[in-house]
């Protein structure tokens, strides 16, 4: 008995959307790609419930007639390529004829289509066609997927919920924006736009759609080649920097693609520009001879083989650092525009009135206060007895057996975390309202996910609500917000909680509040005063744990008596 046999070709299909299409995303990102290949100039997406229900992608393409409709849903049919030989040398997004006939297998598909003389639909139930024939329609391609994956429940019980796979849609949308300025895109959530570019060719307007005016202004063309590759896109001037590397955003001929060593290069030319966690925003299209990139090396295409690929690494680095140079003279740093802080005034001045009183009436009075016992006021006494300050970074002091340097930020960062921590585990976080609102950019994406940012930021006293597509406002922060950058502090913590899967209000009572004292203290070559100064020792002296800052960086170094004695050669 024959145990081997040919699967069908729906079990094939259905196989091969596992590898092609993982989770709404891959659908929107498949069919995406076929509008881009079919010249389009707008495409709408439309998704319910974060895809999961519906996903509808519109363009106003090049279409197809009946026959070319029809064919499209059978496995491996494709117009791209013809020939063993076209493998190397792709020019489309898609080349496999794998996307149609795999969503169609695991969903309820419907495909209409006009390629201006003849319009056509197509409807599909978990792969087996039900109908095809002329329709009305626009020139142009609409593919409508509904239920995906409702009759393969092992793959649908790992879907996430429908915000979480919106947020993955949104993400990949904004990155097709931005490598594909000459195309207007809309992304509609349950009938809400949540994403829509201009569509004009400038990828200067379309940053500023995605990541904010201030962002666009802040930043600079680039374009530079050798003879395999030419690079063109946009950097984003250093002082305005994210926590994370997802910001870093590269092309390979119009084609989203993960390299962790082109992303290295960009950040190595960035490095003496900014701090060491500190990652760029900007975005590079590769342009490179199609036969030195090989894109069959995954189903889902967002990996490639690159020929040449430490060539272009070099090339980038070196050229990307050398823009930057000449933007920064020496001494010189290009600080974005500052949010304006209206500082509230009283009304009315203080004033006080001299108030008389008859000499004998307050002689009398006196009689009768009762003489009270004065208290002797608490003695306090101090761990750390101050000595000097060292170059504005250490200060010097002293207790009964020891000699201390204390480094003054790591110190500021241990009495601030422990302030924050208290406040924030016993719910008092002390809070001010603010007359006029902060605004602060974000992405389409991240506006989405402002429910999951409020749970960690109302944590920590800091109140924030949707203002537009790509901002919020502030209307309520914690007292010590103003010590601290507070547009790039709000940044960094929506990459921190956006970024990782299991950050809650309880993490941010761990390693988060560290980041938060690191923001709001005082930093290396700042000269304190002498009061400053004690006032510093006395909280440090006050601390649960002052010999580390939350990072775990010593606060201090320890010199007994006992070695000075031996370092002096004294006769213990």
């Amino acid at each position: 008995m024959s145990r081997i046999h040919v699967l069908d070709e729906h079990l094939t299909n259905m196989i091969a959307a596992g590898e092609v299409v993982e989770k709404p995303m891959g659908v929107v990102k498949e069919l995406v790609e076929n509008s881009i290949d079919a010249q389009a100039t707008r495409i709408i997406v439309r998704v319910v419930n974060g895809g999961r229900d519906m996903i509808e992608v519109s363009d106003d393409g090049i279409g197809m007639d009946q026959e070319d409709a029809v064919r499209a849903f059978s496995r491996h049919a494709t117009s791209k390529i013809l020939r063993s030989e076209d493998l190397w040398d792709i020019h489309t997004m898609g080349f496999r004829g794998e996307a149609l006939p795999s969503i169609a297998s695991v969903s309820k598909t419907s495909l209409l289509t006009s390629d201006g003389s003849q319009s056509t639909e197509i409807i599909l139930e978990y792969g087996k066609i039900i109908k095809a024939g002329p329709a009305a329609s626009a020139r142009g391609t609409t593919v409508r997927v509904e239920n995906l994956f409702l009759k393969t429940p092992a793959r649908l019980k790992h879907l996430k919920s429908g915000n979480t796979e919106f947020n993955a849609i949104i993400d990949l949308m904004q990155k097709f924006a931005l490598g594909n300025p000459q195309i207007a895109f809309e992304l509609y959530a349950d009938d809400k736009l949540k994403l829509q570019t201009p569509g004009n060719g400038s990828l200067d307007e379309t940053m500023m759609h995605i990541y904010g005016l201030e962002t666009a202004k802040n930043s600079i063309p680039v374009e530079f080649s050798d003879y395999d590759f030419s690079v063109k896109g946009v950097l984003v001037f250093p002082s305005i920097n994210r926590s994370t590397k997802q910001y870093i955003n590269c092309f390979i001929n119009g084609r989203i693609v993960r390299s962790f060593l082109i992303q290295k290069a960009i950040i190595d030319a960035y490095r003496e520009f900014m701090m060491p966690d500190r990652y760029p925003v900007c975005v590079l299209n590769i342009d490179v001879d199609y036969q030195l990139v090989d894109v069959n090396v995954h189903p889902s295409k967002w990996e490639i083989r690159l020929s040449k690929e430490r060539q272009l690494c070099s090339l980038i680095q070196t050229n990307v650092n050398e823009v930057l140079k000449k933007q920064f003279k020496p001494g010189e740093i290009k600080l974005p525009k500052q949010n304006v802080r209206i500082e509230e005034k009283p009304l009315f001045e203080t004033t006080y009135t001299e108030v008389r009183h008859d000499d004998v009436f307050q002689e009398k009075a006196e009689e009768y206060v009762p003489a009270e016992r004065k208290e002797e006021p608490a003695v306090v006494v101090e761990r750390f007895q101050y000595l000097a300050q060292l170059h504005g970074n250490y200060i010097l002091a002293c207790d009964e057996d020891n000699l201390y340097i204390v480094d003054q930020h790591a110190a500021m960062e241990r009495c601030m975390y422990e302030d924050i921590q208290q406040e924030i585990e016993n719910n008092d976080v002390m809070t001010q309202d603010l007359i006029v609102p902060l605004m602060i950019e974000l992405t389409p994406a991240e506006i989405q996910q402002i429910d999951r940012l409020n749970e960690v930021f109302n944590a920590i006293g800091i109140e924030m609500e949707g203002f537009s597509n790509n901002s919020v406002l502030i209307r309520r922060v914690p007292l010590w917000f103003e010590d601290i950058n507070e547009e790039e502090f709000i940044h960094d913590l929506v990459g921190e909680i956006l970024n990782e899967k299991k950050m809650n209000v309880l993490d941010i009572r761990k390693d988060r509040i560290a980041s938060l004292a690191c923001h709001s203290s005082i930093k290396f070559n700042h000269h304190l005063d002498a009061m400053e100064s004690r006032k510093l020792l006395s909280r440090l002296g006050r601390c649960v744990q002052p010999f580390n800052c939350p990072h775990g960086r010593p606060t201090m170094m320890a010199i007994s008596e006992a070695q000075l004695q031996k370092e002096f050669k004294r006769v213990l």
